[in-house]
């Protein structure tokens, strides 16, 4: 009877595997879809929209991107999470979706990490810390100094709760010991409006949606959020050249519904990764102050769960409270 029981085991498990095989063989051989929880505009519909396109020209089947907006990316997210786990919906996942917003958010609808799958890391953007030119200010340490002579009547706008634009100046203030107002807008390019404006004094947003007015001298740039200096802008500081070990960058990347097949997966990631990898992608890429990086679902996966660990403690530190 165990020798039966056994081989009944084996049995299914070999069918099962032939069956995830069969799923990728026939996948996709429908209409797609990439679900940006964010305004359009921004660097994560962008690049949906650039993978949507080489999908869709790869597989020979329609890939459509849809923006479903809110709650920090909760809400689109959310749909996601609940979709059923066949390849055939997709999110472009953020640092705040699928890292930041459990430590931000009391009632979270999902699980960033139970309810998902890493499939494909498509990039981090460099962020940019810009003023308004009416701030008396012209480097990270005056506007520090500025900061502490002025506690709580600077506000610093965002993209909204939970992303990278808010995390970069919740640390800001956490390692400067300094005092501003967070407003939250729904995307940057609200946010950025309303620094032109003066109704904000202080951004710190993607290179991409904030350079052109740094350019045209809209706004005044003062560093870039990363580690180190930024290739394309070397004569612009880094914000850790004032403020030892600060480094914040907006990541995205292609995530799905808990369950996939890893075929499936293992297929979309091989043509995501052959798409972020052609020429025209990378001088996108290098245009916008966004780097690449090659890995693996399983490497993705990992970087995930350390970024969500690292931000959770440094909300916890800065005494941040779920709203």
């Amino acid at each position: 009877m165990k020798k039966i029981a056994l081989s009944f085991i084996v049995g299914i498990a070999i069918l099962s595997q032939q069956g995830a095989f069969a799923q990728a063989d026939t996948y996709p051989n429908r209409q797609m879809k990439i679900i940006s929880p964010f305004a359009t505009g921004g660097i994560a519909d962008g690049f949906s929209r650039i993978i949507a396109q080489g999908l869709s020209e790869a597989y020979g089947q329609p890939v459509i991107v849809e923006n479903k907006t809110g709650s920090g990316g909760n809400i689109g997210a959310d749909f996601v999470a609940k979709s059923p786990a066949d390849g055939y919906t997709l999110i472009m996942g953020s640092i705040g979706t699928h890292a930041v917003n459990p430590y931000l958010v009391k009632s979270m609808p999902y699980d960033p990490l139970k309810d998902f799958i890493p499939v494909v890391f498509v990039l981090d953007a460099e962020g940019l810390l810009a003023v308004n030119p009416n701030l008396p200010v012209k480097s990270v340490s005056e506007l520090i100094a500025y900061l502490k002579t002025n506690p709580g009547k600077v506000a610093y706008g965002s993209g909204g709760i939970g992303t990278a634009s808010h995390l970069a100046g919740e640390l800001f203030i956490l390692t400067a010991k300094v005092d501003m107002i967070h407003i939250p807008y729904k995307g940057n390019a609200l946010a950025i409006t309303d620094l032109i404006g003066g109704q904000t004094q202080v951004m710190f947003a993607t290179m991409p949606t904030i350079l052109p007015y740094v350019k045209s001298d809209k706004l005044r740039g003062l560093a870039v959020t990363g580690a180190t200096r930024d290739p394309s802008m070397p004569d612009l500081p880094s914000i850790s050249e004032t403020l030892p070990g600060f480094d914040v960058k907006n990541w995205i990347g292609l995530f799905a519904p808990a369950g996939t097949p890893p075929s499936i997966v293992k297929k979309l990631h091989a043509e995501v990764s052959k798409i972020m990898q052609q020429s025209s992608v990378q001088k996108k890429l290098e245009s916008e102050g966004a780097k690449y990086y090659a890995m693996s679902p399983e490497a993705f996966g990992a970087f995930q769960k350390k970024e969500s660990a690292r931000w959770g403690k440094i909300i916890k530190t800065a005494g941040i409270k779920p709203e």
